[in-house]
């Protein structure tokens, strides 16, 4: 009986570091690779005309989650302080009653915002989706991503890892609970597992179409 209580635990503990190396391992990758590329908005570097907003769920009257809201808001404030010329909101459309980049839109033109400095990308319907676009169709080489600072490194690295010069704002605008955030750490683990294999392994193509430069010429915001 000791025998079998020891080999078990012995499984458990070889169990526990196994599944610290998977979910721990691609964690630490991208913290390492967004260090010193994170800002607030004051903090935000010159140089950067555009900023790339990440979708993060609507509310059921169609309205950005209060997540999202900050998200936007934080562009805004880029926007609003001359450190971006343009914004690009991104994010799910799949289905004719979820648009994800037309609620961004609506909101950041509510907080003053002129319609015509607003980009929409309608197939962000995850991070990586979102950076291969971003170069892809609108001809990014560099931008500010905003989004907040659990999921900045994974988007960093991400964005980096497609061949964009990237670096993060954080868009924590308000206090958010301890199960929020416990929740959005745990999730992220596996996300930055899927992310670390999509862009050094599988590299998948998401939805693509024509290009729609942001600005005037292919790959060129400088």
């Amino acid at each position: 009986m000791k025998k079998r209580l020891n080999m078990l635990i012995r499984l458990i503990l070889w169990t526990a570091v196994l599944l610290a190396l998977v979910f721990g391992m691609p964690r630490l990758i991208t913290i390492l690779a967004s260090s010193g590329k994170i800002h607030t908005v004051a903090e935000a570097p010159d140089g950067y005309r555009a900023a790339i907003v990440f979708g993060a769920g609507l509310q059921k009257d169609g309205t950005p989650s209060p997540v999202l809201k900050d998200r936007v808001s934080t562009a805004v404030m880029l926007y609003e302080t001359g450190k971006v010329e343009k914004i690009l909101m991104s994010g799910d459309n799949r289905f004719i009653d979820y648009n994800e980049p037309q609620a961004m839109k609506d909101y950041a033109i509510s907080l003053g915002v002129e319609e015509e400095a607003i980009v929409l990308d309608y197939a962000g319907r995850r991070t990586y989706d979102t950076c291969y676009r971003a170069r892809a169709i609108f001809g990014l080489q560099k931008a500010l991503l905003v989004t907040q600072k659990y999921h900045l490194p994974r988007a960093i690295f991400s964005c980096n890892g497609l061949g964009m010069e990237a670096r993060g704002v954080v868009a924590d605008v308000r206090e958010y609970s301890n199960h929020s955030l416990r929740y959005w750490k745990l999730r992220e683990l596996p996300a930055t597992l899927v992310a670390v294999w999509q862009v050094w392994i599988s590299k998948p193509l998401p939805v693509l179409g024509e290009p729609e430069f942001i600005f005037s010429s292919n790959l060129d915001e400088s």
